[in-house]
């Protein structure tokens, strides 16, 4: 048998090993355009996915605050949702084709319910706060409430919304609520209480280890409608206006987009004003179209 030359055996190494290179330079080549590919996929994909999510589960997950009178308020008897953010809520599952699934949640605990994926969208009137819009994105506004103050019937030190910010005073907050960060800019004598749940303003005031307690205008109805011993004290003119929205997750403008639609419709279609002269808040309502 005739040996192989040794030239030829070092071609034929040398042409196996250019082979092998260049196919796993081609390999790799290959590799990258499809991660670059994909990569340039995802923001589109992930823009669309709550959208497409909801669409496909046929469920909306809606965050609410279940103590919220007038906006998404759990009867304590029935079990029974009402409010004006409860007939939204249905209004936009309907508009999409779904159901709503309503998770309770609470202004202390709704970034992170948010932000979480346990709902795809806020909706009780979520007051639109700088530390809030650094976490969550809000639509355009719909309600707009100023501060107002419940004390008892029989306080005789609170009279007047000038009896407020004294000496000896005890105001009580709900914590994470919106008046939180306003009254501790605001009062200079009297003393701030943050009550966390719990815990309640309410009871704070009705047992007197409070004063007075800071609400907005739906919370203020609540009091007087379903107590015999709040009385509702209103500032002599305009004390903090605040803007409330619905809030979703960043980062998903499809999503965005979408809830920015339903607002805008339902300010220019009246069944804004038609749900807030249900529940009481016609009042607050902001149904311009932006």
């Amino acid at each position: 048998m005739r040996e192989a030359h040794p030239a030829a055996t070092m071609t034929s190494s040398r042409f196996s090993k250019q082979t092998f290179f260049l196919t796993w330079r081609a390999r790799l080549l290959q590799v990258c355009l499809s991660g670059l590919m994909l990569a340039c996929a995802l923001p589109a994909a992930a823009e669309s996915s709550r959208l497409e999510r909801v669409l496909a589960t046929g469920s909306l997950r809606v965050c609410i605050w279940p103590e919220y009178y007038g906006i998404t308020y759990r009867h304590p008897m029935t079990r029974v949702l009402s409010g004006i953010d409860i007939d939204l809520a249905h209004a936009l599952a309907s508009d999409l084709g779904v159901k709503p699934a309503f998770v309770d949640s609470n202004f202390t605990r709704v970034i992170d319910d948010v932000t979480q994926d346990r709902c795809d969208i806020a909706m009780f009137a979520i007051g639109i706060l700088p530390h809030r819009a650094e976490k969550l994105r809000f639509s355009q506004p719909y309600l707009q409430s100023d501060i107002y103050a419940i004390t008892t019937r029989s306080n005789r030190r609170i009279k007047t919304w000038q009896d407020i910010d004294k000496p000896g005073v005890i105001v009580a907050v709900a914590k994470g609520t919106l008046h939180e960060p306003v009254m501790k800019e605001r009062l200079k004598q009297a003393a701030l209480l943050v009550v966390a749940p719990p815990g309640t303003r309410e009871q704070e005031v009705e047992s007197g280890r409070a004063d007075v307690f800071m609400t907005d205008y739906p919370y203020s109805r609540r009091m007087l409608e379903t107590t015999d011993w709040a009385r509702l004290i209103e500032p002599a003119s305009t004390f903090h206006l605040t803007s409330y929205a619905y809030a979703v997750q960043k980062g998903d403008d499809t999503w965005y987009a979408r809830i920015e639609r339903f607002v805008q419709t339902i300010k220019q279609d009246g069944r804004l004003r038609q749900a807030a002269r249900k529940n009481g808040l016609e009042p607050i309502v902001l149904d311009r179209p932006n």
